[in-house]
């Protein structure tokens, strides 16, 4: 937003400190846009970062939960058949739903 002022100074002298004004904001708000455009690319990459390794924890411990879960589910499988065979010894096991 441009600054405007009429000073005692008269108008040619109110006039180029008025564009000094606007030349000084000018260069702010370029750098500033510079400097916010440099923290914003830093901040993405560490946020790429951080995702990745939270990826590679949480795929770590699904498959630390996947290889429980089909343990768990191999050994109640194996104990049912193991308590089936025991049960009815020489008979092949009927499994019914």
């Amino acid at each position: 937003m441009p600054v405007t002022a009429k000073l005692r100074f008269g108008d040619d002298v109110a006039n180029e400190l008025v564009d000094w004004f606007n030349m000084v904001d000018a260069t702010y708000r370029s750098d500033l846009r510079e400097l916010n455009e440099l923290n914003f690319a830093r901040f993405d990459a560490k946020l790429e970062q951080r995702l990745a390794q939270l990826e590679t924890r949480l795929t770590k411990r699904l498959f630390g939960f996947w290889v429980a879960q089909a343990a768990t589910t191999a050994a109640l499988v194996l104990e049912s058949l193991r308590s089936c065979i025991n049960k009815h010894p020489g008979t092949p096991p009927r499994l019914t739903a």
